[in-house]
């Protein structure tokens, strides 16, 4: 595979139907089973798969450097932000009760489609906010929207 003809694959998919991308999908990734209907994400999987067909994958070092700094940097759980706990000579990733593994790190925006009005609550230190005012948790937030009492990790969908 050349290097034109690699670009000019994916160029020709961008624009490319979901049929005619799952198809490439289960061709490129020797597979059966497409796992979504998503169409930028198989897009993104296709193309990736192409550039790796031509220029190859990542090392085995690059492969073990990232899976170190996962194990430090880990930006779905937070364990970066959490701080080390000694307890009875053990050294512990976090404090008990300081944040809900399921919550994204301070500052980040969690947005909700509800009832075609987008909704967005910014996650703090210390609970969060909606509409400029402050709660303490999500489940506050979700029975402000709805009027009815919910999960807030379940209603935000975390």
């Amino acid at each position: 595979m050349t290097k034109e003809t690699a670009i000019s694959q994916i160029i020709a998919l961008k624009n490319a139907p979901l049929p005619e991308l799952q198809n490439k999908y289960r061709e490129l990734l020797n597979t059966k089973e497409v796992p979504c209907d998503n169409k930028v994400f198989l897009f993104r999987r296709i193309a990736h798969k192409l550039q790796e067909l031509k220029y190859g994958g990542l090392s085995d070092a690059a492969k073990s450097k990232l899976r170190e700094l996962m194990e430090k940097y880990d930006p779905v759980n937070n364990k970066a932000l959490r701080p080390q706990v000694v307890s009875a000579g053990k050294e512990s990733n976090s404090l008990p009760l300081l944040r809900d593994k399921r919550l994204p790190i301070p500052g980040t925006v969690i947005t909700k489609n509800y009832k075609d009005q987008v909704i967005q609550v910014k996650v703090l230190e210390k609970g969060f906010e909606y509409n400029n005012m402050y709660y303490k948790s999500l489940s506050a937030i979700a029975q402000e929207i709805t009027g009815a009492r919910w999960n807030g990790y379940g209603f935000f969908n975390l």
